[in-house]
C-alpha cells in the first residue's frame, strides 16, 4: 500500500485536503526503513509552527531511531498490545505536555497545545510519504523515569512513524484483521452540537 492507494482514503461527506482524507493511524511498518532526517525535520518543524495559547509552546518531544537505546526505553514503557508492533517502526516519538510553567504557572491549554502540534507533526509527516500512528497504552512514570523528566513535564502520548508495510507482515491476526477493517467515523450529525 503506497499513500498513493486510495483504498484507505477516508470516505467524507463534504471535499476535504486529501493529504487529511488518506491519513490514517497503520500499525504495519517495514522495520528496516530509515526516515530520511530532512523529512523527519520537516514535521517536528510543522509541530513547532502549531498555534498555541499566548504562543507558549507547551510542549516538547522524545524523538528515538529504531537501534538506538533511547528506543528501546519508549519500547519498555508501551503495554504489551502497542510493544506487538511498535518496535517496527523508525521512530517512536514521546509527546510530551508542560502543563506548569518554568515558574510554576499553569498552563491549563497545555493539553490541547500539545495536541495540536502533534496533528501538524501527522499531517506534514503523512504529507511526505510517513505514516504515524499515535498511542495512549504506555507507562508514563517509566517514561519519566528513563528520560531523567522534570516533573513538572509530563508524558501524554506516542507516536510511532514509519513506512507503511503490508497488514500480512503483522503477526498477530488480530493486528492484521483491524490493519484492513473499514475506517469509521460518527457522522456530522452527531458530533455537531449546534449549527444555526
Amino acid at each position: 500500500m503506497t499513500i498513493t492507494d486510495t483504498s484507505r482514503h477516508a470516505q467524507t461527506s463534504a471535499p476535504i485536503s486529501q493529504v487529511l482524507a488518506a491519513r490514517w493511524s497503520p500499525r504495519a511498518y517495514v522495520p528496516e526503513a530509515i526516515i530520511n532526517e530532512t523529512t523527519l525535520t520537516a514535521a517536528l518543524e510543522a509541530a513547532r509552527w502549531s498555534p498555541s495559547a499566548n504562543n507558549s509552546q507547551p510542549w516538547r518531544f522524545i524523538l528515538a531511531r529504531r537501534g538506538t537505546e533511547s528506543f528501546q526505553k519508549v519500547v519498555d514503557a508501551l503495554v504489551g498490545f502497542n510493544q506487538a508492533w511498535a518496535h517496527r517502526a523508525s521512530v517512536l516519538l514521546v509527546a510530551v505536555a508542560e502543563p506548569t510553567d518554568a515558574e510554576g504557572n499553569a498552563q491549563p491549554w497545555a493539553y490541547y497545545d500539545l495536541g495540536q502540534a502533534v496533528a501538524h507533526f501527522s499531517v506534514q509527516a503523512h504529507k511526505d510519504g510517513l505514516f504515524v500512528h499515535q498511542m495512549a497504552g504506555f507507562d508514563g512514570a517509566a517514561l519519566s523515569t528513563a528520560f531523567s523528566l522534570e516533573e513538572r513535564l509530563v508524558p501524554f502520548t506516542v507516536t510511532a512513524v514509519g513506512e507503511l508495510a503490508a497488514p500480512d507482515t503483522l503477526e498477530d491476526g488480530f493486528l492484521r484483521e483491524r490493519e484492513t477493517a473499514p475506517r469509521e467515523r460518527k457522522a456530522l450529525a452527531d458530533i455537531v452540537i449546534v449549527n444555526d
